[in-house]
């Protein structure tokens, strides 16, 4: 492995509570094809490398591995828990009165720590599938969106943050519809908003929005998830590594057309949490945040290649008499609330 990289170099984001966070994390979900002997194996070699944020989450089955990794780099002194900052989410199927505690709890253990940095709700329902399900899965019990359910779920992570388990928490999958139902209700605000970005997927609308309500964006799929499930393959998806001014990009800075992703996805302002358990990549995916930025017409011609081309559809979390995957994204003002 390369010289472990100097934190002085990486730039940072911060959460509304003048809390810095680094630009880029490592992901965690295996996309159903690595186990989680490979993905713990990563964080270990990331962490070594400097890498200090980790996105994990109980439903990719894999946090106590991870947690075993963190004690071992712990007992070694290759890192200080106040320099990790750690994230975790509560799974669909756990929604319910008691269940987030419950879930947070067993993540805490499973991670052997005393604490989440940053515990988010994965999606925002109950709606759940079985692991490695197929696209056409269908939960009978599934539903729409409820800001009241919302709410209730919302409320047991505020008391996450009151009894010192989860020092900041976190939306994921939202809308812009969504957020505006369910801020206002908020005793404690999300610090950070999880969702899909990448230059084929740019989500202004929603980007803007958590911006001007100080609430961080966290870029899953950075560089268009090649190694995403099959169930979330269409036909229709694009390319992001083949996309004409990223190819540009990434022939004048003699790098691969997904470096040109994750250093778009920096200078944008979002945290990307790329996932590789090949060390290489992973190296490179830091030291590319450091590095020979783009120049201002480059990511001005990445902008334009927005294509509005969402990957991670979701279609296994539909409720029966959805019309489709858009139904979960409030696609043409279907929102049910």
């Amino acid at each position: 492995m390369e010289d472990r990289i100097n934190q002085e170099k990486i730039p940072f984001r911060t959460l509304y509570g003048g809390e810095k966070i680094p630009c880029m994390g490592i992901g965690t979900f295996g996309s159903d094809k690595y186990g989680a002997e490979a993905v713990s194996q990563a964080v270990y070699g990331a962490v070594k490398y400097g890498y200090r944020l980790i996105d994990c989450a109980s439903v990719y089955q894999n946090e106590k591995e991870i947690g075993e990794v963190l004690e071992r780099l712990l007992a070694e002194k290759a890192v200080e828990r106040k320099e990790l900052f750690i994230t975790s989410k509560v799974w669909n199927d756990m929604h319910g009165e008691g269940k987030v505690l419950a879930s947070c709890k067993q993540s805490l253990a499973d991670l052997k720590l005393d604490y989440v940095d940053l515990y988010f709700v994965h999606w925002p329902f109950p709606n759940y599938h079985a692991p490695g399900c197929d696209g056409d899965s269908r939960n009978p019990d599934a539903k729409p969106f409820s800001v009241e359910e919302f709410m209730a779920t919302w409320k047991q992570c505020e008391e996450l943050v009151d009894q010192g388990l989860a020092r900041y928490i976190g939306m994921s999958n939202m809308t812009v519809p969504k957020l505006k139902a369910v801020l206002p209700l908020c005793r404690i605000k999300p610090a950070a908003l999880e969702m899909e970005l990448h230059p084929s997927f740019q989500q202004p609308e929603l980007f803007d929005y958590a911006v001007s309500h100080n609430i961080l964006p966290i870029g899953y799929c950075p560089i268009g998830s090649p190694s995403r499930p099959e169930r979330d393959r269409t036909a229709e998806d694009v390319a992001d590594i083949e996309l004409p001014a990223v190819v540009a990009a990434a022939r004048a800075h003699q790098v691969h057309p997904a470096v040109i992703c994750l250093k778009w996805a920096v200078q944008r302002g979002q945290v990307p949490i790329p996932f590789s358990v090949k060390e290489s990549q992973y190296i490179s995916n830091l030291k590319c945040a450091t590095e020979d930025p783009l120049t201002v017409e480059e990511m001005e011609a990445i902008r334009l290649e927005d294509k509005n081309c969402r990957l991670i559809k979701g279609q296994v979390f539909l409720w029966e008499g959805a019309s489709g995957w858009e139904d979960l994204w409030d696609m043409e003002g279907r929102l049910k609330c």
